[in-house]
């Protein structure tokens, strides 16, 4: 099982990612860990990325998809991989494509930005302990106090309502064309060509995984 999970931030990918994960028995790829890793442990890919990073620069799509490359040589990979959050541009999902980075499926959590505001923004965090709440899914007994220890409970700058905007306005600007590029590969039925799978992303986590599941080994 070698997929991509898409869908715009707030859309519940990194909840249905664990649930796949576990189902498929496959790594999680993540860019940012691979960044990390290959700095600590100083190869050649990881030198290169720490001089861009040290500079304030943006590491190329070249570095990320050798990494991605290194990675899925690794043993874990063996029964597949899920890529989450990578790619998010039309350039990086090319490289992929010629680097031979195999996909059986794409999968789109789709879920309406207005669903993804009251989502996000809605959510409250006792800071000490990470408890997270939700003003109208999972309020806390007390409104704006956490149920344990009584402390107030905050609204995090990443949940804000313009900044969700914001997050989405790119996610609309940059990335969600991959849905037509890949919904286009996968209709052309060309070698190599993954199938694409959309769902509903709104409704009890349950039942998104549900539908996830039934996605992917239809």
């Amino acid at each position: 099982m070698r997929l991509i999970l898409l869908g715009a931030p707030g859309a519940g990918k990194g909840t249905q990612a664990t649930f796949i994960k576990e189902r498929f028995n496959i790594p999680q790829i993540s860019t940012g860990d691979m960044l990390r890793a290959a700095v600590k442990a100083g190869t050649a890919l990881g030198i290169e990325a720490k001089k861009v990073m040290d500079a304030g620069g943006l590491v190329s799509d070249d570095i990320i998809i050798g990494l991605v490359k290194d990675r899925l040589k690794q043993a874990d990979c063996a029964n597949g991989y899920l890529f989450d959050g990578f790619p998010r541009t039309v350039p990086q999902a090319d490289a992929m494509k010629e680097a031979g980075v195999a996909i059986d499926y794409v999968l789109e959590i789709d879920v309406p930005d207005e669903a993804i505001v009251e989502r996000m923004s809605g959510r409250r965090v006792h800071q000490a302990s990470g408890r997270t709440y939700h003003v109208k899914f999972n309020p806390p007994k007390v409104d704006g106090i956490d149920d344990v220890t009584g402390e107030e409970l905050i609204l995090r700058d990443d949940d804000k309502v313009e900044t969700v905007q914001k997050r989405l306005f790119v996610y609309h600007e940059q990335t969600e064309i991959l849905v037509k590029y890949y919904g286009d590969w996968a209709k052309s039925g060309n070698p190599g060509a993954p199938q694409y799978r959309k769902i509903v992303g709104v409704g009890p986590v349950d039942q998104i995984r549900d539908s996830a599941f039934k996605a992917l080994e239809a």
